[in-house]
């Protein structure tokens, strides 16, 4: 059973970094079609690089730190980012919102997961 919930929450977290990669790489080399959603959102556009920082930092937290209270802040940033995010999606009618919805999903599953292998 332990073996199940590592390959489980290895795959979830991985599809997790991919994710929040791919996310990145748009927040910092398709930052002007970033600005036009931003926009269209009525976020202020000044948080897509610090929002791309800050979910680096948050796998970086997830994946090689030790700490829980920074990993339970990191997991927590990342739900919400992702609630947040499929209502914005959602309110404006883009279609979008499918995309936070498999990130909640998947930081959930990796979240759970997480606890399960550290208790075993």
């Amino acid at each position: 059973m332990m073996k199940t919930n590592k390959i489980i929450y290895y795959i979830a977290t991985s599809l997790l970094t991919l994710l929040m990669f791919f996310s990145v790489g748009m927040y910092l080399f398709n930052n002007a079609e970033i600005t036009k959603g931003f926009i269209s959102f009525g976020f202020p556009t000044y948080l897509i690089y610090p929002l791309a920082f800050l979910k680096i930092a948050g796998l970086v937290t997830i994946w090689f730190i030790s700490n829980r209270s920074l990993k339970e802040w990191a997991y927590a940033g990342f739900f919400f980012n992702f609630v947040l995010a499929f209502f914005a999606h959602y309110m404006i009618s883009d279609g979008e919102h499918i995309g936070a919805v498999i990130a909640i999903v998947l930081v959930l599953v990796s979240y759970f997961y997480s606890k399960k292998i550290k208790t075993n």
